[in-house]
């Protein structure tokens, strides 16, 4: 019985969620039985089974019925609200506990045996000790709960490039997700045989419906929309390769096969194998003259990395093809060249900011098959969040299920909503995305947000220069006066809360790698759309502007313009950047394509005081080295 059969036809879509009018779920949980190859999968979930202590055991398929039986079900249970089909097909809206929105770095672990492993970045607990404590948790955590038996695999499966996991999780929601962001079910199971590797990662949302005291009573207590536990803990054990997750049904706590699995412990094992696991978006660019690149770009939040990703270009005849728009792992193929696949199946964005003027590729991404947490409601039945479009509705029901107007003094989505949709739906969705053997990277460009000091674009001498380039990437929290750095949050590579080992050793990793690409590394970038003039203003438009200096990157690689040679890098010469029709002055040009000396001389000191911090004994003398000499290149030009 669907929603609008079971109510008037009078009632608004919103009132009728607020009376919690469901649909029927299933009567009973569809069972399917194990075809694990592999003793050590069938033996593991069973130890997990009796740990745990479940109700039912689903072994999950990946089917399209199996998906429609979950979201009947959590429909059902008032965890997720059916969207108007008219305007949002098979799609539906969670609303989360207000204490469980976001991902938890403080109760986020790195395992290492040795703490010094982990690095200065890292929370660290020794394995031992935490699967101890983690076991108290765990035992009996399910009960009166399904356990999902959830096989995935990062990239297409089989692929050469690919990796999988099979997540145990009582969390339905966590399920359908992980249907959208990976590939799940019986094609990845038959793939693991008894010789092959794989990554057990648990999760329970910490919340049993079952108790039972010490006189042999039993409690049972009602569930709830969105069920999670107050203490929290997203565990790695990367020497095992192990991922343990309790209290969060949220996001990239619950969502395993994400940072946890495709950075954290993906970055321990390419740095024993051989290949690169970061966090960054990939695309396909074609030049006017159909001659086709590929750009891989790590961009910390809140810096451009959706829109850079659907690129929609203003300029005549380039094109810009989504590949990933989060992860890339990267390994050298048979002719030397790094090669690059997005390990994940679909986009888990943030809502908020994501608007038909700012990424109206990425809205029409979500016109259907699309799971929204945390956004706002509307009377019709579809949703909103602030930024989709210029004006808000008149009234929704905000992200905590109450009346929301424009004058509410709170946001109607929670500023971390997200979106959950497969890729296969973006309109710029390149053909080669799901290539098993994945394409090879020509550039990589770093990015972060400097309203001071940082030009426009500039290219790397060389590869460990590109490396000293992205180890030193960081974002200004604060206003900074014109010729100095204001208070920066460091984010080298865009992976602080992702690396799975010390920060210093993974610097060392993108070092060996270099060495082992030799000739055939791809050229490094660094690119920041967010400087600022003495009056707070943006110099350079951004979003599908910054077409203009992919291209400028395009035609370096071509060998079709010169660079100005400076300590920081390469600088693009004024008349050879296309800013026709963009207004720009000749002082605001010069400003974004200048070397600030003075305020590089504050930067190379606070390089020094952040390398001191990730501990001096580890740090490559390649990068102190760079650092020297970046020092005796600005002191000769301020001589």
């Amino acid at each position: 019985m669907s929603i609008l059969e079971s109510t008037p036809a009078d009632l608004s879509w919103t009132r009728r969620a607020a009376l919690h009018v469901v649909e029927t779920a299933p009567t009973t949980a569809p069972i399917t039985t194990p075809r694990a190859q592999s003793p050590s999968v069938t033996d593991w979930v069973a130890e997990i089974s009796a740990l745990t202590e479940p109700d039912a055991v689903l072994w999950c398929d990946g089917s399209t019925k199996e998906w429609d039986d979950l979201t009947k079900l959590m429909v059902s249970q008032g965890t997720l609200i059916r969207l108007n089909p008219e305007w949002r097909p098979n799609s539906f809206l969670a609303r989360s506990d207000a204490a469980d929105v976001a991902r938890v770095e403080d109760r986020t672990f790195i395992c290492s045996t040795e703490q010094i492993d982990a690095g200065p970045t890292n929370n660290w607990r020794a394995p031992a000790e935490m699967k101890a404590e983690l076991s108290a948790l765990f035992a009996g955590s399910m009960r009166g709960r399904t356990m999902y038996v959830v096989p995935f695999s990062m990239g297409p499966v089989g692929g050469a490039l690919s990796q999988v996991g099979i997540q145990i999780t009582d969390s339905p929601y966590v399920v359908a997700s992980m249907a959208l962001m990976t590939r799940i079910g019986t094609a990845v199971l038959d793939t693991i045989t008894s010789t092959t590797e794989w990554v057990p990662a648990l999760h329970s949302v910490g919340a049993p419906l079952v108790a039972t005291a010490a006189d042999g009573s039993v409690t049972v207590t009602p569930d709830v929309a969105w069920p999670h536990n107050p203490l929290k803990y997203i565990a790695h054990f990367p020497e095992t390769r192990e991922i343990w997750s309790f209290g969060s049904g949220y996001g990239g706590n619950a969502l395993l096969g994400k940072k946890c699995f495709a950075l954290r412990i993906a970055s321990v094992m390419a740095r024993g194998e051989g290949w690169m696991a970061e966090h960054m978006l990939l695309v396909k660019v074609t030049s006017p003259e159909q001659k086709v690149y590929h750009l891989a770009a790590a961009f910390p939040s809140a810096c451009g990395k959706t829109n850079l990703a659907m690129l929609k270009p203003t300029i005549p005849g380039w094109k810009v093809e989504t590949i990933g728009d989060d992860i890339a792992w990267m390994r050298p193929g048979p002719d030397g060249r790094l090669r690059a696949i997005n390990p994940e199946r679909g986009f888990f964005g943030v809502a908020p900011g994501t608007g038909l003027a700012t990424n109206k590729t990425a809205v029409d991404t979500m016109w259907g098959n699309t799971i929204f947490t945390n956004v706002a409601l509307r009377d019709d039945g579809d949703v909103w969040w602030e930024g989709l479009t210029e004006t808000a509705p008149a009234h929704l029901i905000d992200w905590q299920g109450n009346d929301w107007t424009p004058d509410s003094p709170t946001p109607a989505a929670h500023p971390n909503a997200r979106f959950t949709v497969a890729a296969d739906q973006c309109p710029s969705i390149a053909a080669e995305w799901e290539d098993p053997e994945g394409v090879v990277i020509d550039a990589i460009l770093f990015g972060g947000r400097r309203p001071s000091t940082v030009p426009l674009v500039a290219q790397a001498k060389n590869w460990a220069h590109g490396v000293f380039v992205g180890a030193t990437m960081a974002s200004e929290t604060t206003a900074a006066a014109v010729g100095a750095v204001g208070r920066l949050r460091h984010d080298p590579f865009a992976m602080l809360p992702f690396v799975g080992y010390n920060m210093a050793d993974y610097f060392q990793h993108w070092l060996d790698m270099g060495e082992t690409l030799g000739s055939d590394a791809p050229a490094i970038f660094q690119v920041n759309w967010f400087r600022k003039d003495a009056g707070g203003s943006y110099l350079w438009p951004g979003f599908a502007e910054n077409a203009r200096v992919v291209e400028w990157i395009i035609r370096r690689l071509e060998g079709d313009v010169a660079a100005r040679q400076t300590p920081i890098g390469g600088l693009p010469l004024a008349h050879e950047l296309n800013v026709d029709g963009l207004g720009l002055t000749r002082d605001q040009l010069d400003t974004l394509l200048g070397l600030d000396a003075e305020g590089w001389v504050i930067e190379a000191d606070e390089t020094e005081r952040y390398f001191a911090s990730l501990g001096s004994d580890r740090m490559p003398a390649a990068l102190t080295d760079e650092l020297t000499r970046l020092r005796g290149g600005l002191a000769k030009l301020l001589s």
